[in-house]
């Protein structure tokens, strides 16, 4: 009776510990109660872009502890927080498709929430999109979070003589 009082015990520090150490992140900056009576939070994270150092973005997004899926929803937030040079733009892919920058798990069973770069040349504007992997009720959650280089090292001005067509 006592070894199960003490694998009972174990298990159960075990699980507090689980659950202790995955609210513990390093890029965690805040956590919001979804009520008393449900396992969701809504976690904001920080994330400095790995290139573009002087971008940092900030990401709302549900997790559910005691389930094998978070919901797909997100918010994102990008601002300059530092200096932005020529040479961190040159190091960035500028393909249409960009760059993924984060991405995280949310789900068993395949679904990534990801952050993807893309550089718009024409306005000078870093693009920041977070996205599921995994259609949720017949959409792929995504959102738009955009930082204009104007005022920065890194602002191109436009080529002279080049002709700007109206929409």
């Amino acid at each position: 009776m006592k070894k199960i009082k003490l694998i009972g015990a174990i298990i159960i520090v075990l699980v507090i510990g689980f659950f202790a150490l995955k609210s513990c992140s390093k890029d965690e900056v805040g956590d919001v109660s979804l009520g008393v009576f449900t396992t969701k939070d809504i976690k904001l994270n920080m994330l400095i872009d790995p290139i573009v150092t002087g971008i940092t973005c900030h990401v709302a997004s549900i997790e559910a502890d005691l389930s094998f899926s978070d919901p797909s929803d997100s918010s994102i937030s990008c601002r300059q927080t530092g200096e932005i040079t020529a040479a961190m733009i040159s190091k960035i892919d500028k393909s249409k498709s960009g760059q993924v920058v984060f991405k995280k798990s949310k789900s068993i069973f395949f679904k990534t929430m990801k952050i993807r770069r893309i550089f718009d040349a024409d306005n000078q504007t870093l693009m920041y999109v977070s996205y599921s992997t995994k259609e949720t009720s017949g959409s792929y959650k995504h959102s738009l979070s955009t930082v204009p280089l104007w005022g920065s090292k890194a602002y191109a001005a436009p080529v002279a003589g080049a002709v700007k067509v109206d929409k």
